[in-house]
């Protein structure tokens, strides 16, 4: 099999020991230490064909790595197909055709001499296609929606070895599994995504000390019942270390974190926010007008590989009762060992689904809520699940019974992945994953 994807793959075909193979299946989470029996680094869609065909021919299962950001398991067997080389971009009017191996922070450079932006993720270094099968909710979700509701078609190598077009003319139902879906269908090579005008926007992130995170994440609850479309915002509970690399003013603190983005007049943001900004002193305002290129700043995840454990979860409404149980479980006076608590505003434009329908999973929440452990392995484990299932055991009154699939982490928990979607979609993924790929080729989940 090895010879036979060597003659056959202009990329690189490596196996276990081959120089280059550890840097090759390099998951951004490293804590997924991928091992494969062969890496494959494809070069263009012929090569992922090629591969694909080759795999089918022996039985062997096919796992594809791009960014590696949503890599939380190692993969141990069968052939990893490694995207990161498909860079291709061109901008077409309003259309970006992306190759599956760009991050957003490619396409939001090369979409800004245009004068366009497009609808991305929190952060800018995060891969655009896996990221995009599952939904996506990123800093405007409200004013725009999930961003896979931009998504107009993918190039698709399907089971056996072909290259497939989906969109809402050429294949249909696999157009709209890959449009909140995730994996499972094949191997995408590239889409094509609607990029919006936009060259900025009035946004930015506000940092308030402890003694004031009960009050303004109280009044940022009550703020959100009547935001409009065009404001999106999160806060988040940080508990940061002190090092050196953190700004001083923050350096060691645990406080409140509230990012917001407005798409309109910028006095009008400022308006908006101004009860929260006038409620209580800041450690750093950082809210101003400020270019759509630089949307990245507003969550400032870290751009590093390292080891990560997340859990996330939908919410189907908040209150004062939950702002009282979650401070009660997670404030600055409790001892855990969580990075980050954040809860991010939903509704608006995340609740239309697009006309030709998709299978995004959450739509009818009103808030997403994620938990970030301390980046120590050894919790992983055996420590950070009980102590957020304690926490989300007092949460469970705002919980959605449906999740997102791109929120759901490591899918450790028994019905996790079924509760991604509504049944009806979880049954017609795996219709269209049977259709596909009948012998379950593609490994997923």
């Amino acid at each position: 099999m090895i010879d036979e994807l060597r003659s056959s793959i202009a990329g690189p075909v490596l196996t276990r020991g081959d120089e280059g193979f550890t840097a090759e299946v390099a998951a951004h989470n490293t804590i997924a230490v991928h091992s494969p029996e062969v890496a494959v680094g494809a070069t263009s869609e012929a090569d992922v064909a090629a591969a694909v065909r080759v795999a089918s021919k022996y039985a062997v299962p096919v796992r594809v790595l791009a960014t590696g950001h949503g890599s939380v398991a190692g993969v141990t067997d069968g052939i990893l197909i490694t995207t990161s080389r498909l860079k291709d971009l061109s901008i077409d009017g309003r259309i970006a055709r992306i190759g599956a191996g760009l991050d957003w922070a490619e396409v939001i450079t090369a979409a800004a001499e245009h004068g366009l932006a497009p609808i991305t993720g929190a952060s800018d270094t995060v891969g655009t296609v896996g990221y995009t099968l599952g939904g996506g909710l990123g800093p405007l979700a409200r004013t725009f929606g999930y961003s896979s509701d931009w998504a107009r078609g993918f190039r698709v190598v399907t089971a056996d070895g072909n290259v497939v077009s989906a969109n809402a003319k050429e294949n249909p139902d696999l157009f709209w599994a890959l449009r909140g879906g995730k994996g499972g269908f094949g191997v995408v090579t590239s889409m094509d995504f609607e990029l919006v005008p936009l060259t900025t926007l009035y946004g930015g992130a506000m940092f308030f000390d402890a003694e004031h995170i009960a009050a303004v994440l109280g009044a940022w609850a009550d703020w959100t019942k009547t935001a409009p479309e065009s404001a999106s915002s999160s806060v988040a509970i940080l508990r940061l270390p002190p090092l050196e690399v953190i700004p001083e003013p923050l350096r060691g603190k645990t406080l409140l974190n509230l990012r917001y983005a407005f798409v309109g007049d910028p006095a009008e943001g400022d308006r908006l926010l101004r009860p929260i900004r006038d409620l209580a002193p800041t450690l750093i305002d950082a809210v101003g007008e400020m270019p759509a290129a630089n949307i990245a700043q507003i969550h400032n995840d870290p751009r590093d590989p390292g080891p990560g454990w997340v859990r996330g979860l939908l919410l189907d409404g908040i209150d004062d009762g939950f702002v009282s149980a979650l401070l009660q479980a997670v404030g600055p006076e409790q001892q855990i060992p969580i990075v980050a608590v954040e809860l991010r505003h939903l509704g608006g434009a995340t609740r239309r689904d697009v006309p030709e329908g998709s299978a995004v999973g959450g739509r009818e929440a009103d808030f997403s809520l994620s938990f970030v452990g301390v980046p120590d392995p050894n919790l992983f484990a055996d420590v950070l699940p009980p102590i957020v299932d304690g926490i989300l055991a007092q949460l469970a009154p705002w919980t959605s019974a449906q999740n997102n699939i791109n929120f759901a982490g490591g899918l450790e928990l028994e019905g996790s992945y079924e509760a991604s979607w509504s049944p009806a979609t979880f049954a017609r993924l795996a219709e269209v994953r049977t259709t596909f790929d009948p012998t379950s080729l593609f490994v997923y989940p």
